[in-house]
């Protein structure tokens, strides 16, 4: 596993972190949110892990006493069921997570039997009229001829993880096949949709339209991806939330995330980008970039020794 001391950030990147800890109250008012995929985790040959120099950046910032919250598009069974107890181990303590976009908020903690479980603290479900809109939306790309459409749901209640529909019988297995992670696959009509939908609290509804570009362009009003929350709800709403039940202040923190999803770098006081991409997303005090998820753990090592050392 190699250190952190191995892996040199720039001059200017150092220099950001030590200005934001000495000026912000993130000692005592901090904590840190981090996006999963693409951002803290690494994911290789199917398998989804911490690199080493994030484990030890980790455990830094943890024996610093600032807490770290997980902010991630994924249902809370699939952070279990992957690299769930992998973190648990390096914390050593409740993984406070922010899942779905923002929908549902709790804790991954040991049950009294010792095993791993989401132990939810709130969540914010679609409304009726929320559903309706998408279920409109569906019926109109089936109108249309988009039938290689794909519905994925997750209900709030997080052990019935991830459920697909499609509206072709024929791509039931090699949606199952697919998507492993997925509880059920379902072929029916979008009446039978309707009514799994309204049967229970729906926190988070993802459409992909598995077409071609050149057969995607003649539908306008046609997204690839759609991702629908309850209104107004999204990463942002959840780390606020989420601050606000750990005691601290989301402007003197610290946010890392990879994409345009990750809308609560706009709200901590230091955003770190992940990766390449040329986000518009940038922290309210400052913004630091890194290549991957290396180098994150290394600007978590700087952090929680500029925290340890005190002003």
């Amino acid at each position: 596993m190699p250190g952190l001391g191995s892996i040199i950030l720039p001059v200017e990147s150092q220099s950001r972190i030590d200005r934001f800890v000495a000026s912000s109250r993130f000692r005592t008012a901090g904590a840190v949110f981090t996006d999963l995929d693409g951002t803290a985790v690494v994911e290789s040959e199917g398998r989804v892990y911490v690199s080493g120099p994030m484990e030890l950046g980790l455990k830094r910032v943890y024996d610093a006493g600032r807490p770290v919250a997980l902010n991630s598009l994924r249902f809370p069974l699939s952070v279990l069921r992957t690299f769930g107890a992998e973190w648990y181990r390096i914390a050593g303590t409740p993984i406070p997570v922010v899942s779905l976009n923002g929908s549902s908020l709790g804790r991954v903690a040991p049950t009294p039997e010792g095993d791993l479980a989401y132990h939810e603290i709130a969540a914010f479900p679609l409304e009726a009229g929320e559903i309706e809109e998408v279920l409109v939306g569906v019926r109109g790309m089936l109108d249309a001829g988009v039938d290689d459409l794909v519905v994925f749901y997750y209900p709030r209640c997080w052990r019935a993880g991830e459920i697909l529909w499609t509206p072709r019988a024929e791509r039931v297995r090699p949606l199952a096949e697919k998507y492993r992670s997925a509880a059920a696959v379902h072929a029916e009509p979008v009446s039978a949709l309707r009514e799994r939908l309204l049967a229970e609290p729906i926190c988070m509804i993802f459409l992909l339209v598995d077409v071609p570009e050149d057969r995607l362009m003649a539908y306008q009003h046609t997204q690839r991806t759609r991702f629908v929350t309850h209104r107004g709800v999204d990463k942002l709403f959840g780390a606020e939330r989420m601050a606000e039940l750990l005691g601290v202040e989301l402007e003197e923190s610290v946010g890392a995330g990879d994409s345009e999803m990750d809308t609560f770098l706009r709200g901590v006081g230091l955003a770190v980008v992940v990766g390449s991409q040329a986000l518009e997303l940038k922290g309210r005090r400052d913004t630091v970039r890194v290549r991957d998820s290396t180098e994150l753990g290394v600007v978590l090592g700087r952090l929680a020794e500029d925290t340890r050392q005190g002003p």
